[in-house]
């Protein structure tokens, strides 16, 4: 059964345009996978599903009556709510029938009568039929899978990071288990454990979700059905993301092998117009070429732009280049014990542990950004930083990504700072789109872009696959393995690193225990 027929869609954004005349359904045992390049329009396609776009045209026809889930990433938090209170408020319509059952039994007290006694019982019925007395143990299951135990059920919510935001903002949509469920992007924040705690989940949900994410591994795991988005068109694969990607091949040889027949047999037929179109045979000349003229002409196969990424590096000739000693991270209160520390010049090291344990406190803690609740960080003379910050946060998020490059190295003309950002597989168009109209994707490569324009000798690299699609996440892996230097790498991607170019794993949650 459909849940959601989807026709005709077109979509242009600005210059750009991200489907035409598209169509595709949504069955109710659909655990469907959204994938394609950065800025194909995967998030605009959901923006539009929930018709918080109104799209150029084509129709979205959703079933009757179908509860559906948003992740919302900029739903409203209440001032001075704890994360519990947020949280309950998925069972919003529980605690009502509670509220009035408890009013019910208060006027029954004063003035006892049997009608009021029935209504009462109705509704205790239903909150028990639906488990109301263990809302709270509910909670507390999704709490710990998601790791937000580790904050506090108790903590305001108006006080969380953009990570902790959107760990919250998922589990009250988990906790509401709507018929239907479109998550972008939900892993983002989510370190190892808990994206396998979510996979877990979203494999025994009973109903349909359509979920994009740049994490391959975990779209492997979770769907069973593949909508791809490309030079377009949006192509429905059915089976796992493997078996879409080698049907996706076989379609593809299959167009490259009748576009390459197609053409050959032009080129036969205009040497032939060509050749006798003002002699003898000529009628038969323009036969042919009316005939061409009538032909469906198959498209050119579209050339996707890869990244190619190198990030420069500056010589130092001291071994140890930052010393930890006795370091305590913080804000008020400590978020770690002491820890210590070295990186020497080549050193890769990988952080570990869960999200919100500190790991990005850590990391601007050593690059002087926040001041030590103890202990100290030698920082060799010589040490030049290159620093990706997870949050997209912009100094004048409506200048376009030349006008920003431009502002942070003005004895740069736009020639070479174009060729950069062309580099990481941005396009002309978005490189002139403000920041802000940016998908995180393409932020991101701005970011990296910032990053090739420096030369440096440590890179402190903060969940840079957030956003990525998975070209240019392996674009990155190559450079970061080219670079020469030092880095300090915190990813929640297992799948991006690996012990053959990681020197050491340090796991901070070890330092709790």
């Amino acid at each position: 059964m459909s849940v959601l027929t989807v026709t005709g869609l077109s979509q242009r954004f600005l210059d750009k345009q991200l489907y035409q005349d598209a169509s595709f359904q949504v069955n109710i045992e659909d655990h469907l996978g959204v994938i394609g390049q950065n800025g194909v329009g995967k998030s605009t396609l959901i923006k539009i599903l929930t018709g918080a776009l109104e799209p150029d045209a084509g129709t979205i026809v959703w079933q009757k009556h179908l509860h559906v889930g948003y992740l919302d990433q900029y739903v409203n938090l209440k001032p001075g709510q704890t994360i519990m209170e947020f949280l309950r408020t998925a069972y919003a319509d529980l605690y009502a029938k509670n509220a009035k059952m408890t009013q019910i039994y208060n006027d029954y007290a004063e003035t006892p009568d049997d009608e009021l006694l029935a209504k009462a019982g109705e509704l205790q019925e239903q909150l028990e039929a639906a488990e109301f007395y263990d809302v709270d143990t509910k909670i507390e299951t999704v709490a710990s899978g998601l790791g937000i135990d580790a904050i506090g059920l108790d903590h305001p919510v108006d006080a969380l990071s953009g990570g902790q935001r959107s760990k919250i903002i998922l589990a009250k949509l988990l906790l509401e288990k709507p018929a239907m469920l479109l998550l972008d992007e939900p892993t983002n924040y989510l370190d190892v454990s808990h994206i396998e705690w979510l996979t877990g989940w979203l494999q025994d949900f009973d109903g349909a979700f359509i979920v994009i994410s740049h994490d391959y591994d975990f779209l492997q795991d979770v769907t069973n059905a593949i909508l791809d988005i490309e030079f377009g068109t949006i192509t429905k694969y059915t089976g796992t993301l493997k078996q879409a990607m080698r049907q996706k091949q076989a379609d593809h040889d299959t167009y490259m092998k009748a576009y390459e027949k197609q053409q050959t047999e032009i080129k036969k037929q205009e040497a032939f117009i060509r050749k006798f179109k003002a002699g003898t045979r000529s009628t038969m000349a323009k036969s042919r070429e009316k005939q061409l003229a009538r032909m469906t002409k198959l498209t050119p196969p579209g050339n996707r732009a890869h990244a190619h990424l190198e990030f420069p590096y500056l010589d130092v000739q001291s071994r140890i280049l930052i010393d930890v000693n006795d370091l305590v991270v913080g804000y008020e209160k400590p978020l770690l014990p002491a820890i210590n520390f070295s990186v020497s010049k080549d050193q890769v090291i990988a952080l570990e542990g869960f999200n919100g344990i500190g790991k990005s406190t850590l990391l601007k803690s050593i690059l002087g950004q926040l001041p030590p609740l103890a202990g100290d960080v030698a920082i060799n003379e010589n040490v030049v930083f290159g620093y990706f910050e997870q949050e997209l946060n912009w100094p004048v998020p409506k200048q376009t990504p030349l006008q920003f490059l431009m502002a942070k190295y003005p004895a740069l003309s736009q020639r070479p700072l174009r060729q950069v950002m062309a580099r990481t597989a941005l396009t002309r168009e978005e490189m002139d789109k403000p920041l802000v109209m940016l998908s995180g994707g393409e932020q991101s490569k701005v970011k990296l872009a910032d990053l090739m324009l420096q030369q440096t000798n440590v890179l402190i690299m903060d969940e840079p696959t957030n956003h990525l699609d998975e070209d240019t996440k392996n674009a990155l892996a190559e450079a970061l393995q080219a670079y020469p230097g030092a880095i300090l790498l915190v990813s929640h991607e297992a799948g991006f690193y690996d012990d053959s170019w990681v020197d050491t794993t340090l796991d901070i949650e070890r330092l709790l225990k």
